[in-house]
């Protein structure tokens, strides 16, 4: 069965984005299809990490009815899978429009398809203040909060505001740190920039562990990791 997950941050600079994309390529390397749904309409960092024109992106679909596939673009992984993600790009004047109610159920819309296309789905969400934010928790099957290593305090608050809208918290994250009093999975800073990501889908390390975790206890499977074996000697 589908599962779908959304992650999301409890502040700014929590690196939700960098995680979606490299959960997504793990997964890829287990032969499956995954599918990285951007509802950070405001920031819109998924597009960051995909190469080539973007003419049509999340946005237009749930302002103009037009379906998934027209805004689907592959993510090259390492893996035999296949992640396909669909970004934000927009000008100031379609974002506000993507932002109304009508375009918020739309966009769970789109949830349910990617369901019915790939095995996992992936959402990115910024914090809870936005309709969007709201569509994508309201149509996931589980809830991974992000956090920043150095900002853990704001966990409490974004579960308050899931308690608001009746979802709750599964997993708890702490990102750029290897320890963490309130998380459940820490993943340490990885510096590799946006245009050259992912790499947890081919170099083993910290980094690719805490990625492995954040998507075993997300998805409730168990993926093997890739190694580095030949690069020591």
């Amino acid at each position: 069965m589908s599962r779908a997950t959304a992650f999301v941050g409890t502040a700014g600079g929590a690196g939700v984005t960098r995680l979606c994309v490299e959960s997504a390529a793990l997964l890829s390397t287990e032969g499956v299809g995954v599918v990285v749904l951007d509802a950070a309409f405001a920031t819109q960092g998924l597009a960051r990490h995909l190469s080539g024109r973007l003419p049509t992106d999340v946005t237009t679909l749930v302002t103009e009815g037009r379906p998934l596939g027209e805004a689907a673009y592959e993510l090259p992984t390492a893996g035999d899978g296949t992640v396909v993600c669909v970004p934000a790009r927009a000008p100031f004047e379609r974002l506000a429009r993507a932002k109304t109610p009508a375009a918020a159920e739309a966009f769970e819309r789109l949830v349910a398809t990617a369901r019915d296309r790939a095995e996992y789905v992936i959402i990115d969400v910024p914090p809870i203040a936005s309709n969007e934010a709201v569509a994508a928790v309201t149509a996931a099957d589980a809830v991974t909060l992000i956090a920043p290593g150095d900002r853990t305090e704001t966990v409490p608050r974004t579960r308050d505001r899931l308690s608001d809208i009746d979802a709750s918290t599964d997993t708890v994250v702490a990102t750029r740190t290897e320890e963490s009093t309130v998380a459940d999975v820490t993943v340490p800073t990885e510096t590799t920039p946006a245009g050259e990501t992912p790499v947890a889908d081919s170099d083993g390390g910290p980094f690719t562990a805490g990625v492995a975790a954040v998507v075993e206890n997300s998805f409730d499977i168990v993926v093997e990791q890739p190694t580095n074996e030949g690069l020591f000697w």
